[in-house]
C-alpha cells in the first residue's frame, strides 16, 4: 500500500501533464463552482458521461472532496434524470470501493485516505446507530459520503446490507439536487446553500426521531 502511494506521489511530481490535471480538477472541487466542474467535463465531448463517472470515483477514494457539485453538473449537462443515474450509479460504484479497501486493506489504508479524527467521529455514530449509520449520514450533506463507506468496511456489516442501505440513502437526495442542478447557473449558489440547509434539517429531524424512539425501547426492555 506504501509502495502504491509513493509510486502516484512521484508521477504527480515527475509528470507536468498529470500535476496539471489533478490540480486543476482540485481546484474545481474545492472552488465548489459546479460550472467549472460542467465545462470540465463537457470539453471531453462524446466521453464526457465517462469522464464524470472517473471524476466521482475519484472524488470517492480521495474524501473529502464534494460529490454534489458533480451531481449539479450532471444535471446540467446532460438534464436532471440521466444526470441522476449517471450521479448515483458512479457514487455507487465509488462507495463500494471506499468499502473494500477499508475490508481488504485495513484500518491504516483508510486512515491514509481520509483521517483518523474523521473515522473515529463515523465510528461513534456506528456504535450509537448500528446499520441505521448508513441510512442517517447518507441524508446529512455535512457528513462526508466517503467517510462513512470507508467506516463501514471496518465493521462487520455485510457488503450488500451496506450497500443496499447507501442506495436508498443516497436516491432522494440525488433526485432533488440533479432536478435543481438541472435549472441552476452560475449565480445560484444562495440556492444550492438553501437546500443543502433543508436537507440537513430533515436529516436532523429524522435522527432525532430515530434516537427518540431506541430510547423509548430501551426502557420499555427494563
Amino acid at each position: 500500500m506504501s509502495g502504491l502511494i509513493i509510486a502516484v506521489i512521484l508521477i504527480y511530481i515527475f509528470i507536468p501533464a498529470v500535476k496539471n490535471s489533478l490540480n486543476r480538477i482540485f481546484t474545481m472541487f474545492t472552488s465548489g463552482d459546479f460550472t467549472e466542474v460542467r465545462d470540465f467535463i463537457k470539453s471531453y465531448g462524446g466521453y464526457a458521461a465517462a469522464v464524470s463517472f472517473m471524476l466521482m470515483l475519484l472524488q470517492s477514494v480521495a474524501a473529502p472532496l464534494p460529490a454534489f457539485v458533480i451531481t449539479f453538473a450532471n444535471a446540467n449537462l446532460f438534464g436532471w434524470w440521466q444526470g441522476a443515474i449517471l450521479s448515483w450509479s458512479s457514487a455507487m460504484a465509488g462507495a463500494a470501493m471506499c468499502f473494500y479497501i477499508s475490508r481488504i486493506l485495513g484500518r491504516d489504508a483508510a486512515e491514509r485516505f481520509t483521517s483518523k479524527a474523521g473515522l473515529e467521529q463515523i465510528d461513534t455514530f456506528f456504535e450509537k446507530y448500528g446499520r441505521n449509520t448508513i441510512l442517517i449520514c447518507r441524508l446529512l450533506p455535512f457528513i462526508s459520503f466517503d467517510y462513512v463507506s470507508y467506516a463501514a468496511g471496518l465493521t462487520s456489516m455485510s457488503f450488500w446490507s451496506f450497500f443496499i442501505a447507501t442506495g436508498i440513502g443516497q436516491l432522494p437526495a440525488t433526485l432533488v439536487y440533479s432536478y435543481v442542478g438541472s435549472f441552476l447557473t452560475g449565480g445560484a449558489k444562495l440556492l444550492m446553500t438553501g437546500l443543502l440547509i433543508m436537507f440537513s434539517l430533515c436529516a436532523l429531524i429524522a435522527m432525532i426521531k430515530t434516537m427518540y424512539m431506541n430510547k423509548n425501547k430501551k426502557q420499555g426492555s427494563k
